[in-house]
């Protein structure tokens, strides 16, 4: 008989399930020191939890833990800043944060059962250096706008010439260079800033 070809088989999500001693200690511990939020108990006392990361949910299910060469890598907007949250909570850090040659910059951290869980966020400077070269171009931005670029050039670890670069090469491939966590960055910078016009603003714009 022959093999079948291989199905081209759509998967936009996937679940990982832990199994934990004590779920509402373990969902608590998750929700409380981790970062998560909970979506579910299943039974009194629960045997199954569902929580949240983003958009990412995963299960904890009651049994007897198994942690030996078991991990659950989530990629997230900002590896550093969840860091610092879990540290503070005095989550085990098993390793710290560092860029790694595999293009992301990531630290790992146990939970109350043993198992391994790591964080990480992509570095997009990773690969062969680009060489280019710059050219002046006579800019001039509202100045609302340029003081929201410099906070948010700051706020990225970048230059501001890096940081238009960035968004410009996305908007011409019709995408955007930021995270969700990100955006929300940016949408209190617009708040401090005092900028109150939407994107197509510029068109109205007159210099006084």
């Amino acid at each position: 008989m022959p093999t079948p070809a291989v199905p081209d088989i759509e998967c936009e999500q996937i679940h990982p399930a832990l199994v934990v001693s004590d779920v509402r200690a373990a969902a608590d511990f998750y929700t409380t020191k981790l970062g998560f939020w909970l979506a579910f108990t299943w039974g009194d006392p629960p045997s199954m939890a569902g929580l949240n990361l983003g958009n990412v949910q995963m299960f904890l299910e009651r049994g007897t833990p198994n942690p030996n060469g078991y991990a659950v890598y989530f990629v997230v907007g900002n590896a550093d800043e969840l860091y610092e949250f879990q540290r503070a909570n005095g989550v085990e850090i098993v390793q710290e944060p560092g860029d790694r040659e595999y293009g992301i910059r990531d630290y790992r951290v146990r939970d109350l059962d043993g198992y391994e869980l790591a964080f990480g966020h992509h570095l997009f400077n990773a690969g062969e250096p680009i060489e280019i070269e710059r050219v002046d171009v006579p800019v001039r931005l509202e100045k609302r706008l340029a003081a929201l670029l410099h906070d948010l050039a700051e706020h990225k670890r970048m230059s501001v010439n890096s940081c238009l670069e960035e968004t410009l090469l996305h908007t011409l491939e019709g995408v955007g260079p930021h995270t969700k966590s990100q955006l929300k960055h940016i949408e209190a910078l617009k708040k401090k800033h005092g900028i109150d016009y939407d994107s197509h603003a510029s068109y109205r714009f007159v210099e006084t």
